[in-house]
């Protein structure tokens, strides 16, 4: 996993296939989906997942108008190809990959 700042952002999801997390610390839903993410990019190494956490991140979690975590933005070559906020399940991502793969 690859954690972003708001000066990388858009360099980090250029790129590629793509899932950038945007997440808190301290947030429930976010630890629930993280061990899901690590398994994806376990599975699918050319899949680059990007860590924004929103403490950490304000600008670009402010242009993004995020508000509510986790909130999942799927890339492909550097275009948001799908989006989703809340707790998902491995099922509901999985289903998105192939949208950012072919």
């Amino acid at each position: 996993m690859i954690y972003a700042t708001d000066d990388n952002y858009y360099e980090l999801v250029s790129e590629g296939a793509v899932i950038a997390d945007f997440y808190g610390k301290t947030c429930g839903p976010c630890k629930m989906i993280a061990p899901l993410l690590e398994d994806i990019e376990d599975e699918f190494p050319f899949i680059r997942i990007v860590k924004v956490d929103v403490e950490d991140c304000p600008k670009i979690t402010e242009e993004f108008g995020v508000d509510g975590i986790p909130d999942l933005y799927y890339y492909k070559n550097g275009e948001i190809i799908y989006h989703e906020t809340g707790a998902v399940s491995e099922e509901e991502i999985r289903m998105h990959l192939a949208d950012i793969l072919y």
